[in-house]
């Protein structure tokens, strides 16, 4: 799908280049749609099967984690990991969604729980004290859905030539910056 793109790729080709059939990749995945979602789970958890965000062993490590600043730092690295790995499979399941329902499903099925984990996120870094007191958890949250997308990535990464690194410590810096309350006046 990444090399000839979304439409071009039939599950014909799929099966071929797995070595199965097609009624194998039906039976065991589903549609074109249902494909790409695999593969999107796959990238998101950087294994071979789905792994809730609660399991993530960076997930974990965040909750661990009792400084604010040190939990988006963990946060922002593991978002280069994924959107290294998953950002060009996001957004051909985006470019899908705009002309077929199904894939339009999985997209705001995606999109909707990003948006629910960003708001577990927040909830963690008020609950640790680096929420600023001017900004809600429904902002914070649509800040951090935001500057996490696989969109930004590739338009800083593909675009403007940024290095994942660079990208890492852009993300890192600049939702601190937002997020946490300012350090007090010396």
């Amino acid at each position: 799908m990444l090399e000839r793109g979304y439409r071009a790729t039939t599950v014909a080709a799929v099966a071929r280049a797995a070595g199965v059939s097609v009624d194998t990749v039906y039976e065991l995945v589903g549609r074109k749609p249902l494909l790409l979602r695999e593969l999107i789970e796959q990238a998101l958890s950087g294994t071979d099967h789905e792994v809730v965000a609660e399991d993530r062993a960076h997930v974990r490590a965040m909750r661990a984690e009792p400084d604010p600043a040190v939990k988006l730092a963990i946060y922002a690295r593991a978002i280069r990991d994924t959107h290294e790995r998953m950002a060009p499979l996001f957004l051909a399941l985006r470019d899908a969604a705009a002309t077929e329902p199904e894939a339009q499903q999985v997209w705001q099925e995606i999109s909707d729980r990003r948006a629910a984990n960003m708001r577990k996120l927040v909830r963690d870094l008020r609950a640790a004290g680096g929420l600023r007191r001017s900004i809600t958890i429904g902002q914070a949250a649509d800040t951090v859905w935001a500057m996490n997308s696989a969109e930004l990535y590739v338009l800083l990464t593909a675009g403007r030539g940024w290095s994942p690194s660079t990208f890492e410590r852009w993300l890192r810096d600049s939702l601190c910056r937002l997020l946490l309350p300012d350090p007090p006046a010396i």
